[in-house]
């Protein structure tokens, strides 16, 4: 999610919807199958859970020396390249930019939209990446203003927190754990600080890469003018191979393409976007 920050202000990934809710939703997950901890550097608030056999203390200082390293890096390159961190769309980086850089300026290249609207995503997966090789951990979830990057050994459900929709949070889509390691990111047009030129109460996407998941969801939900777009929307996912999930929620309007299992959700189950609910 895209933080709406004034024009000559860092382009960090703000809180979005997480601040709203106040987090809450991160007691949702199942504290048996996964113990957590926070991360906050600057204004970067990570939420990480491990499955508790593979939890070793020093992966919080890891964690935090990894968010860390990879926001002076983008710093650093935004005094090279200002126009980096400004631009809504695609953009080339310069010779020798930082692998962080590339990553973002590749999936905002694939999804037409800025690098810096990948940040969130990009951010959860590559620190995902080297708690995993440091530490060989079964089950891994990062979640970065509401950008997830999941590791997994047994199927998880998430629900999609869409507002004041009425869909929200009766739609919950199966994550496979042979599908991952996956990236589960969503933006919104109606919720939080985001930056969307959308309507769009959700549109969640799922990739291999959580980058390029993060880039999508912010592309397809700037297509949502009116709730009749939700279908046209997915359905325009399909020429992407690299989306393997789309949920686009708008007002009471559903638009769902997916390789994956959907299903409804009790309402008298109340847990927000992207947490386990079963």
């Amino acid at each position: 999610m895209k933080d709406r920050k004034a024009k000559n202000s860092p382009p960090w990934e703000g809180p979005g919807e997480a601040s709203i809710q106040a987090r809450t939703y991160r007691t949702r997950f199942s504290s048996q199958r996964f113990r957590s901890f926070v991360v906050n550097y600057k204004d970067s608030d990570l939420w990480i859970g491990v499955d508790p056999e593979s939890f070793h203390p020093e992966m919080e200082t890891v964690a935090f020396e990894t968010v860390k390293t990879l926001r002076h890096q983008l710093e650093h390159y935004f005094l090279v390249d200002p126009e980096y961190g400004r631009t809504l769309i695609p953009l080339d980086t310069k010779p020798d930019a930082p692998e962080i850089v590339n990553i973002l300026a590749e999936a905002g290249k694939k999804a037409g939209v800025g690098p810096m609207a990948a940040v969130a995503g990009a951010f959860s997966e590559e620190i995902g990446k080297i708690l995993l090789r440091d530490f060989g951990i079964k089950e891994l979830v990062i979640e970065n203003g509401g950008d997830i990057f999941l590791k997994l050994e047994k199927p998880l459900l998430l629900s999609i927190f869409a507002g004041n929709s009425v869909l929200s949070e009766k739609i919950g889509i199966e994550i496979p754990a042979q599908e991952t390691p996956l990236g589960v990111c969503t933006s919104s047009g109606t919720v939080g600080p985001s930056l969307s030129f959308g309507i769009a109460d959700a549109v969640m996407v799922a990739c291999k890469s959580t980058a390029i998941a993060d880039a999508f969801a912010t592309a397809l939900a700037n297509q949502v003018k009116t709730p009749g777009d939700v279908q046209t929307v997915a359905e325009t996912s399909e020429q992407f191979p690299e989306i393997l999930s789309v949920v686009a929620i708008c007002q009471d309007k559903l638009g769902i393409r997916s390789n994956f299992e959907m299903k409804l959700v009790a309402p008298s189950r109340p847990y927000p976007k992207g947490k386990e609910i079963g």
